[in-house]
């Protein structure tokens, strides 16, 4: 493993970012710490999903150094927000609520987790805070992050008061104008979820980077007591997507629903992981994920619900269905269960096939095009999904993008 994920990354680098932004020492200190663990050689890449006799990703083969450009990020960041919610870039909050910023910053995320989240730890340029106070109710926050640059280090902070809720969705794409080599581009992005007790958080993103772009992100909620993290995910775009979301319910009655989407085409890849972590008593969790995937795509996915021994009457369920179009695209799925704890319900269920032929042939019969019935069959694949997402904008954003691709 190299020790080295870019010649020219050095401490120097991190100072000149941190105080070109007049951050505060702390997290000045915290983005140096990162750096040297990479360079002390202690943090491994992020764990990728292996099947026998295969590794489906290989993020250690990304050349880094030609993808990452640590003074030339730049993007165009629109934030949407009702009275009531604070919605502040990283500087504004640092500004405001510096407070806040360092108590929850890397509290549910390690900033040296991985080499990856480290990078990003000390590299991230660009960022946004939602705190919504407690007893607020919050409807349709929007953040929507267009990348400009070739490389963009991003970190989302969402931090909910006891009895208040949020609905969020954060949108991620690559302007038409912006630059590329050989090697692409590079995004990465971190977001932290620290919901409150008796709080409501629904967390939407839906990527849709250009192909030339590769995507690391890293999506983590902790819930307290009575509360609740959903994240809805949504993924489209991308060369490579390699992407963990996951909940860890640390308080009694807590909840979380995981749900995703993809689409898959050309030889675009998607490496996704779904994770719960059952910590308390009277838990709650539903992950479900449904994928298409054509041409020479590829895909795989892990889910892993683990319950603790102290996670009494749990309660945690996991489906994941990938629909493939095409001969040549690949998939698996590998989900996975750890109990350590008797007074458990769980169950979870995998399934890769192709268009049902009886559903073809049904709707044929009834005078409607091959290509068409297919579309419709796809359409309607999606709905279980789509019929999650509470935010407007991304559903029908979601609709809308499936319908376009199918239409390609």
């Amino acid at each position: 493993m190299s020790t080295q994920l870019h010649a020219a990354i050095d401490a120097e680098t991190v100072r000149t970012l941190s105080e070109e932004r007049g951050e505060p020492e702390w997290l000045r200190e915290r983005r140096l710490d990162a750096l040297a663990a990479i360079e002390d050689d202690d943090l491994d890449y992020p764990d990728v999903i292996q099947t026998p006799g295969r590794r489906w990703t290989n993020l250690e083969d990304l050349d880094y150094e030609a993808l990452v450009e640590p003074f030339e990020q730049t993007e165009q960041t629109e934030l949407e927000a009702p009275d009531g919610v604070d919605v502040l870039t990283f500087a504004e909050a640092l500004e405001r609520e510096e407070s806040l910023v360092r108590d929850a910053f890397g509290s549910v995320v390690d900033p040296e987790e991985n080499r990856l989240v480290a990078l990003s730890t000390a590299l991230f340029t660009s960022g946004t805070v939602v705190f919504v106070p407690e007893g607020v109710d919050a409807e349709d926050v929007t953040i929507r992050t267009t990348m400009t640059g070739r490389s963009l280090f991003n970190y989302t902070l969402v931090v909910s008061g006891k009895s208040s809720s949020v609905t969020l969705l954060e949108r991620q794409d690559t302007g038409a104008d912006a630059p590329t080599g050989e090697q692409g581009r590079y995004y990465s992005g971190v977001v932290e979820v620290d919901a409150g007790e008796n709080s409501y958080v629904q967390y939407g993103s839906l990527q849709d980077f250009d192909q030339d772009t590769y995507n690391y992100t890293i999506k983590r909620g902790v819930a307290d007591t009575y509360a609740s993290v959903d994240f809805i995910e949504g993924n489209l775009g991308s060369r490579l997507t390699k992407t963990t979301v996951s909940t860890e319910l640390v308080g009694n009655g807590a909840e979380t629903r995981i749900v995703g989407a993809f689409f898959g085409h050309e030889d675009q890849h998607f490496d996704l992981d779904s994770k719960v972590w059952h910590r308390a008593e009277n838990t709650t969790a539903d992950l479900v994920t449904r994928g298409v995937i054509d041409d020479t795509a590829r895909s795989v996915y892990e889910g892993v619900q683990d319950v603790g021994r102290d996670a009494w009457n749990t309660s945690s369920y996991q489906r994941e269905n990938t629909l493939m179009l095409s001969d040549e695209s690949e998939a698996d799925a590998s989900p996975k269960l750890i109990i350590n704890n008797h007074d458990t319900e769980a169950s979870h269920s995998a399934t890769v096939g192709q268009v049902d032929e009886e559903d073809l042939f049904y709707m044929t019969s009834r005078s409607i095009d091959e290509q068409t019935a297919k579309n419709l069959l796809v359409e309607g694949f999606f709905v279980p999904v789509l019929e999650e997402v509470e935010v407007e904008e991304l559903r029908d954003d979601l609709r809308e993008r499936i319908a376009e691709r199918l239409r390609q």
